[in-house]
């Protein structure tokens, strides 16, 4: 049986239409039809009431959620957890991140999302290693005692066949140029981060495969009037995607309506960088032996060094409306639609067309989750009422 979504307001490719009705069928989007389709009545109806139907959010750099960090335990079940916890927010897709540890939690991770792709944990696409191939002098909250350059059986180890996406964030000021060429030829995505690199550098970077930016004029060198540095180099080059966080914290409204402005169209992702609370209810977790609590939404170390985020992924639409003044939907496409296209799935995920995966949420007017759907099939958003 087919199931109809209708009365509902969808943002499809050509824009937004209030006069269709979506038809899925299993996994996949069967149409996007007239309302007075014969199809849809002969189809299992849900009745949106008016809701916002938006293609699923898709978040490529996730830490954490529903209480758990991937670092502590790289799992199936922590996976699974993660995404449960970020699901009630219109999340559904995601790369669990592993922040930068040793070789064998990295290959616990790796194992773990293999394994989890194999059982079809919902909403997972591949795994985001951010680190730990990093600048000690843009560390972050990352541990640098676990900074290092692969060597030649580590860089095999990342290159090898996978499933799913595999998204690498590196320093390029820390990695050989030809390491950075053969991760890139090997189907990784390669993305700049907690790098001091001056635009030169991240150039030859961006010439050898570089593909985006990790959370854009966050542990990078900033653009200034003789030197661009990494933010000059994301900004300036065409190609290139660039992760931001929106939450009002990590960088001020004003940079990044300026750097959304100066970046060609569809290149920009909003992400969360999210940690256990999102999903949750403690607010306060460990990271690296140390208790960090959320406080007015901001997630930081004793001595104020930002430790991820307590966004996620309706916040950040909702942020990206209300606080970067951009429209709906180019905010839930930046949410979505260029999300899919940066990491390669964009014939098959991140719209609401025919043939595409039946990833869907369904928001109220005030940018709540009302439900969602991955792969067609329908939860309930906890909070909704």
């Amino acid at each position: 049986m087919t199931l109809a979504l209708i009365n509902g307001r969808v943002l499809t490719p050509e824009g937004w239409r209030d006069d269709v009705a979506v038809l899925l069928d299993g996994a996949r989007i069967a149409a996007v039809l007239p309302a007075s389709d014969p199809r849809v009545r002969d189809a299992q109806t849900h009745d949106l009431a008016g809701a916002t139907l938006l293609p699923g959010f898709i978040d490529v750099q996730v830490n954490g959620g529903g209480g758990v960090l991937f670092n502590d335990a790289p799992t199936v079940e922590t996976i699974r957890q993660i995404g449960v916890g970020h699901r009630r927010y219109g999340t559904t897709g995601f790369l669990p991140t592993l922040i930068s540890d040793d070789a064998d939690v990295m290959r616990a991770a790796l194992k773990a999302v293999e394994q989890a792709l194999a059982e079809g944990v919902p909403g997972l696409l591949g795994i985001h290693l951010e680190g730990p191939y990093l600048a000690p002098a843009r560390k972050g909250v990352h541990d640098p005692k676990f900074f290092r350059v692969p060597d030649a059986d580590e860089l095999a180890l990342l290159c090898a066949p996978h499933r799913g996406v595999r998204l690498i964030t590196l320093a390029p000021d820390q990695m050989p140029i030809a390491s950075i060429s053969a991760l890139a030829a090997s189907g990784v995505i390669v993305c700049a981060g907690h790098t001091a690199a001056d635009y030169a550098t991240t150039r030859a970077a961006l010439d050898a495969g570089v593909r985006g930016f990790t959370h854009l004029f966050n542990a990078m060198t900033p653009f200034g009037s003789r030197e661009p540095g990494v933010v000059g180099a994301a900004l300036d080059d065409a190609d290139s995607w660039c992760g931001i966080i929106a939450d009002g914290h990590h960088v001020h409204p004003v940079s990044l309506r300026v750097a959304i402005a100066a970046k060609a169209r569809g290149k920009m992702l909003l992400v969360t960088d999210a940690m256990p609370p999102v999903g949750a209810e403690s607010p306060e977790y460990k990271l690296n032996g140390e208790t960090i609590i959320v406080k007015d939404g901001v997630c930081q170390t004793a001595n104020g060094t930002l430790a991820g985020s307590a966004l996620d992924m309706a916040g950040a639409v909702r942020n990206a409306v209300e606080m970067l003044r951009l429209p709906l939907d180019e905010a839930a496409r930046m949410a979505s639609t260029y999300p899919a296209d940066f990491l390669g799935l964009g014939a098959s995920h991140g719209r609401i067309a025919a043939g595409y995966q039946a990833d869907l949420v369904a928001l109220d007017a005030d940018y709540r989750v009302q439900q969602s759907w991955i792969g067609g099939v329908g939860s309930q958003a906890p909070d909704a009422v």
